[in-house]
């Protein structure tokens, strides 16, 4: 029997996260026949498991912190009791699933497209690739589109350390279910996830250990790992760097954890309550059938990509986690609405990371965009930097933390910025100010004569670009 000509849709998703939607709600405008397939809940990663519901409970947990650190405010004096986790968990799940259903299962009414629940595999050849649909029920459907968008994102990754299945271990999805707080917390990784996490559970009340084996947020500058390592110190959570875990078991005597790791060339023991794994995120492919429809994948799993977000079958695109790319849910929203217009509008469009911004919700916050010391001089260019204390940016004074700093990257020949590395209050708006001073190529002399607010954290790019001239410590308030 002949093969239909006509595709019963122009887009088949499956998936249905931020880069899922993104792509559906571009192409639904285009007047395009969608489909969307989704074998877990709507919304992926980001508004059920990830960014929604890990930054409410970080800012649950920094309410409770400024409530017991108000003593850093003369006059005022505060306490904090127990957390009663389960309404904390709960009001937690309220959200997102107030958020769930307006931001994503709401709109595919609104839109049009349509939605089936069910688990797609790629089936066929890859001139002529299918897509077959189990639905929860067990019924099969196949279905044939013009183009093909895998969106399916990433899960939590954990090392093959001895031992380590057997402990019931926590990710960074299930530790957001406890209902309660475990009183001491081992935390394996320095990533942004493993930071989160480590200081959410200590400023809940968990006494808690991190075992890195560089240090915290390698990727970024070392200043920022540094001013990372005092604040934690600070906030009574340890930080054990250099640190190979060899095995995990679980002591019989408690029920707690206990792991052993090298540690600059001994061998120690760490027990605690509980243990988290936050030693990264692996996408999800593994079930796809993939190799059935040409579609070439790397070592953690993910799909190769072009720029363009094609991949090596020329019908079957990928957005967001399972390209392996930056695991940020706006990266996530920019591929599928890229792949829909390269898809159909040929419009040759690529991903360009150049000034992408990267926040990591601590408190203070840490916080990128453009290229670090290190990955500038790797370029071939020639920088010049300044790293300026928060000491002297009025605003950190006015609240009496001045933990962390600003950091200019430029390139001395020509003084244009190429990177901003913040760690402070609110630095994730200063990257987002970074992103269009970047992006317009300014250089340090622009932006040390910019207009400023005063007593905004803002005013510390001003002046950590006036610190490339000036000394200034020998400046007064508001001093241009």
């Amino acid at each position: 029997m002949p093969e239909p000509t006509t595709p019963d849709f122009d887009l088949a998703v499956i998936g249905s996260g931020g880069g899922a939607f993104a792509a559906a709600i571009r192409a639904t405008n285009l007047g395009k026949r969608v489909l969307m397939v989704e074998r877990s809940t709507i919304g992926g990663t980001c508004v059920n498991t990830g960014c929604v519901p890990s930054k409410a409970l970080l800012a649950a947990a920094e309410a409770r912190h400024i409530a017991l650190d108000s003593g850093r405010y003369p006059g005022i004096s505060t306490s904090a009791g127990p957390v009663d986790m389960p309404a904390l968990i709960d009001a937690k799940q309220s959200l997102v699933e107030t958020m769930r259903a307006e931001k994503y299962v709401d709109l595919i009414g609104d839109y049009g497209w349509e939605m089936r629940q069910g688990n797609a595999v790629f089936a066929g050849t890859q001139d002529n690739p299918v897509l077959e649909i189990t639905g929860a029920d067990g019924t099969r459907t196949t279905v044939r589109a013009a183009q093909y968008l895998v969106a399916t994102g990433s899960a939590p990754w954990a090392p093959p350390i001895p031992g380590l299945a057997d402990t019931g271990y926590l990710t960074s999805t299930t530790a957001m279910e406890l209902e309660e707080v475990p009183e001491s917390l081992l935390v394996l990784g320095g990533g942004y996830v493993a930071l989160e996490q480590a200081q959410l559970f200590a400023r809940l009340g968990s006494k808690v250990t991190m075992l890195v084996r560089s240090r915290l947020a390698s990727a970024e500058e070392p200043e920022a790992s540094k001013a990372l390592m005092d604040v934690f110190a600070d906030e009574g959570i340890r930080v054990v760097r250099r640190a190979e875990v060899s095995s995990v078991r679980t002591d019989p005597a408690t029920g707690g954890i206990v792991a052993t790791a090298t540690v600059s060339g001994g061998e120690q023991e760490f027990r605690a309550a509980k243990l988290l794994v936050a030693t990264g995120r692996r996408p999800v492919t593994e079930d796809l059938n993939l190799d059935a429809v040409g579609v070439k994948t790397g070592g953690r799993g993910e799909i190769l990509v072009e720029n363009t977000l094609a991949s090596s079958n020329q019908r079957i695109w990928a957005a967001g986690d399972v390209t392996g790319h930056s695991e940020f849910v706006y990266v996530a929203a920019a591929h599928g609405s890229l792949v829909v217009e390269n898809a159909f509008n040929n419009a040759g469009r690529e991903v360009d990371y150049r000034h992408l911004p990267r926040v990591t919700f601590t408190s203070p916050a840490l916080a990128a965009v453009g290229m670090t010391d290190q990955q500038a001089n790797a370029a071939g260019i020639r920088c010049e930097c300044r790293v300026l204390p928060l000491e002297y940016v009025p605003r950190a004074l006015v609240n009496r933390d001045t933990r962390g700093f600003i950091k200019i990257v430029a390139d001395a020949d020509t003084g244009r910025i190429v990177g901003i590395t913040v760690v402070a209050k609110d630095a994730g708006e200063l990257a987002a100010a970074g992103v269009y001073i970047l992006e317009a190529g300014m250089t340090v002399e622009q932006v040390a004569n910019l207009w400023s607010p005063y007593l905004t954290m803002a005013e510390g790019l001003k002046i950590a670009a006036q610190s490339f001239s000036t000394d200034i410590s020998m400046l007064s308030c508001c001093a241009s």
